[in-house]
């Protein structure tokens, strides 16, 4: 499981400018089965998103792909790890240890 943070490099005037595309391109990732939950930081200087894939090496070609990354106006910061508890309904993402 990995947490993607996205931390913006531009002002918020250009991540608006790419917002719609953002969006249609979480919709794709959460339709592919990769993204559980994404959201705003509070304050609004980028995003969290908690995601699954078969390795890093995928959810680092996803995250490329965001259109915040080939806009310009994101960096991102993603750190993996092994979820031994999870909440009901995300039992199928729980992992052990190995």
């Amino acid at each position: 499981m990995f947490v993607l943070e996205l931390t913006y490099t531009a002002p918020l005037d250009a991540v608006d400018a790419a917002l719609e595309a953002h969006v249609a391109w979480l919709n794709e990732q959460y339709d592919k089965g990769y993204f559980l939950a994404s959201g705003r930081k509070v304050p609004r200087d980028g995003g969290v998103i908690l995601a699954v894939a078969e390795d890093r090496a995928r959810i680092e070609e996803v995250a490329a792909g965001d259109p915040f990354v080939t806009a310009g106006v994101c960096a991102y910061r993603i750190t993996e790890f092994v979820a031994t508890k999870t909440a009901p309904g995300l039992e199928a993402h729980r992992q052990t240890l190995g």
